[in-house]
């Protein structure tokens, strides 16, 4: 099995969201430049304020810290759980409302055919990802502190903000996550 890739948080790298009006923290991006596919990031959301416009692309939306409303410029509203998933479209551009205060959003955007699923949780104990065809992990630590193993070498440890991709791997053996605290899961197919 190929090994895992740690993505410590001191290796995320901050950048200036499209509109000018925050920061995001990049987890993954494939490829690693504009024409993106996949797209995975932890913005800081200290006011409210209308959201970068994102045309063509998929967006699921985890708000961490507190609650989230997106508000789209028909009028229509999504309101957004602690560790609950928005899922909309990057076009229009919703404003952003904080009705319990400032917040950190875990992002998950997908382009040009990419698929994904965000799994937000909390991790009590042990989580099993079974090896599956052209699937791969991406596990965001949130809070707490867990291990990842996947039988060949010694478990990763993993400390809050830091994430691992697990590699896509028919045959190889199962994952395991151990631990406690809340972990964002993203399953991405190949």
């Amino acid at each position: 099995m190929p090994a895992l890739h740690p993505i410590p948080r001191s290796a995320q790298r901050e950048e200036a969201w499209a509109n000018g009006a925050g920061v995001t923290r990049v987890i993954l991006r494939e490829p690693d430049d504009g024409n993106w596919r996949v797209r995975i990031s932890v913005a800081t959301v200290a006011h409210e304020g209308p959201f970068s416009a994102l045309p063509d692309t998929r967006r699921m939306l985890v708000p961490l810290d507190a609650p989230m409303t997106l508000r789209f410029p028909d009028g229509r509203e999504l309101a957004g759980a602690r560790f609950g998933v928005l899922r909309f479209d990057g076009t229009p551009a919703p404003l952003g409302l904080l009705p319990g205060g400032p917040t950190r959003d875990f992002n998950l955007m997908l382009r040009d055919g990419a698929r994904g699923e965000v799994y937000p949780r909390p991790l009590t104990g042990s989580i099993v990802l079974p090896p599956e065809t052209d699937v791969r992990w991406l596990l965001y630590l949130d809070s707490g502190s867990a291990a990842v193993e996947t039988g060949s070498g010694a478990p990763l440890a993993l400390n809050p903000h830091d994430a691992v991709l697990v590699p896509a791997g028919a045959g190889s053996p199962r994952t395991v996550v151990e631990g406690s605290g809340e972990i964002v899961l993203v399953k991405l197919y190949a």
